[in-house]
């Protein structure tokens, strides 16, 4: 949802074919590149491989088979998608100094970039009221949340995820580009990409922004209205001890909710106080990279279920060596 900036229309010039765009990145430096490839090749990994575990430990362990970690376990398949959609390019780009991408490869990632931005926002107000359902009626919580309702509702995030970036991405198939193809970022951007048209966006922005309103809201809707309902319950309770246990549940979510659109706010607000690409580009960083890394980190270090499990995968894997 915070891929939507106003995108102002620029004046008409020379139409040509493009078959291709250029991936700027964000330097120029010959002798930054190869701090950058270390840089984000870790990232990558360290992505992947947290996530992976935290799949792992939910599907291996029992006690963890419940809806609060299936929710969990699709965020973190999600993460893994929507990292390896843009990290990966931008590898091949350092290493091999070629920063071409072409029309269809360009428009392919940014259908699933939205897929997967649109995805984990729905996961999260899922896990939302989940953790309301838990709380506020602990004793309905087993029949609520059934097997049937958490895969309904995986299945609906998915598909409300896929038809939006499919009409994203088919709105700029209408567009008409020009010579200037130079995209300051490290991946193709739904925003970047239709501020290069030649013709008039004023149908993208609007359909953008009416799309960011209609699924973030809700989500975002969603997530306040049951941590109201949780905090009003919780409050209620006499005992010290389960009201922290209450809330303990909740911090996790919490935190991730908070850098997912906490992240997303600053990318909006950047490209809304400065022209200078470069620096959005840096700023669209914060929420397709940086969330997803440190989810797994968030959810193991505050969880201790999580904490559990892992110790006996590592010491599977110890064990095995």
């Amino acid at each position: 949802m915070f891929y939507i900036r106003f995108i102002n229309n620029i004046e008409p010039r020379n139409k040509t074919d493009i078959s291709e765009f250029i991936l700027l990145g964000w330097t120029d430096d010959p002798e930054l590149q190869p701090l950058l490839f270390g840089l984000f090749l870790s990232v990558y990994l360290v992505t992947v491989l947290g996530n992976l575990l935290i799949i792992l430990a939910v599907s291996s362990d029992p006690h963890l088979h419940t809806p609060m970690y299936f929710f969990l376990s699709h965020l973190s398949l999600a993460d893994i998608c929507l990292s390896t959609t843009t990290i990966p390019k931008m590898l091949v780009n350092i290493q091999t100094q070629n920063q071409h991408m072409c029309f269809t490869c360009c428009l392919t990632q940014i259908c699933l970039v939205l897929i997967f931005l649109g995805l984990e926002n729905f996961l999260l107000a899922a896990m939302a009221y989940d953790r309301y359902v838990a709380i506020c009626h602990p004793l309905m919580y087993m029949i609520i949340m059934s097997p049937r309702l958490c895969g309904l509702l995986i299945l609906l995030s998915l598909l409300f995820s896929i038809v939006a970036a499919l009409l994203h991405s088919l709105m700029v198939l209408r567009l008409s580009f020009c010579g200037d193809v130079e995209i300051p970022h490290f991946f193709c951007e739904l925003v970047q990409v239709v501020k290069l048209a030649c013709s008039d966006s004023l149908i993208n922005t609007i359909l953008a922004n009416f799309m960011a309103s209609i699924f973030g809201g809700i989500a975002l809707t969603g997530i306040i209205f049951s941590y109201t309902q949780i905090v009003s319950s919780v409050v209620r309770i006499p005992s010290a001890s389960r009201k922290y246990k209450a809330f303990s549940t909740c911090g996790s979510h919490l935190l991730v909710v908070f850098l997912f659109y906490g992240t997303g706010f600053l990318v909006y607000i950047s490209s809304a106080v400065t022209d200078y690409s470069r620096k959005t580009g840096v700023a669209s960083l914060l929420y397709v990279v940086v969330p997803q890394m440190l989810n797994p980190f968030i959810y193991s270090l505050r969880n201790r279920d999580m904490k559990e499990a892992l110790k006996k995968i590592m010491s599977r894997i110890t064990f095995r060596q």
